[in-house]
């Protein structure tokens, strides 16, 4: 049920905010938001430690951001399955989305750049891509989501219907998104809860592990913020960009 939620606006200062919210199991080893890439130094984004790609890559210099989720239908055959957390790297590097992708599970992929954002969606089968228009848009694991259309899936639709309005009411500024991110007060167990917590059997935890919100200029990276500890204001940190 991972969360990415796009406010997009040409004639801004800063035309792109992207924030990638990722839910995980906890249990599952990651890195900070770093240049962990040798071969793309260029890049930056936290480190998945089990397929070494990324749920959200950057690179300042274009600049352009990259976030991908995962998706619905038929999983790619075992014998040639590839890490979706190559999407990101690959996307933030060249910006076109090109190759196999019947190597891939399916999956929802968001590129951001100031001039335009697009959102790339696979089925499995069958690869969409539509530019966004202006406005706050909200991606899950269904799609692109509509208040009470959601995959059917109604604690998406809960999840959208009480944040959309919120985001499109907030400045744009990164301190106003970061207050919305950190779950608006929700309890993780509401349907409507943008940072979610599940006891599994076994003992094992899956929920949210982190947050990133970036923010494009109109030819600079403007920003980075990362936390480690969604819900609490304090853990915010900017990531380097130099």
């Amino acid at each position: 049920m991972c969360t990415a939620i796009v406010g997009y606006d040409p004639r801004a200062p800063i035309p792109v905010f992207l924030a990638g919210v990722r839910d995980e199991m906890l249990d599952r080893a990651w890195v900070p938001p770093a240049r962990h890439w040798p071969d793309r130094p260029g890049l930056v984004g936290g480190r998945d430690e089990l397929a070494g790609g990324t749920w959200l890559a950057a690179d300042p210099s274009t600049p352009r951001v990259a976030c991908v989720l995962n998706g619905e239908g038929p999983p790619a055959p075992e014998a040639r399955r590839r890490s979706r957390g190559e999407l990101p790297l690959l996307l933030a590097e060249g910006g076109r989305l090109d190759g196999d992708l019947g190597r891939y599970d399916p999956f929802h992929l968001i590129g951001a750049e100031p001039g335009g954002v697009r959102l790339w969606s696979w089925n499995g089968e069958r690869l969409t891509a539509r530019t966004l228009e202006p406005g706050v848009h909200i991606v899950v694991n269904s799609g692109l989501a509509e208040p009470g259309t959601c995959g059917g899936d109604d604690r998406l639709s809960a999840r959208v219907a009480h944040f959309r309005p919120l985001f499109e009411a907030a400045a744009r500024d990164r301190a106003s998104w970061r207050r919305l991110l950190d779950g608006d007060g929700l309890d993780p167990a509401d349907a409507r809860a943008l940072i979610v917590r599940r006891e599994l059997d076994g003992g094992r935890v899956w929920g949210t592990t982190s947050i990133s919100l970036t923010t494009l200029g109109v030819d600079a990276m403007t920003g980075y913020d990362f936390t480690a500890a969604p819900g609490d204001p304090a853990a915010w940190r900017p990531i380097p960009l130099a």
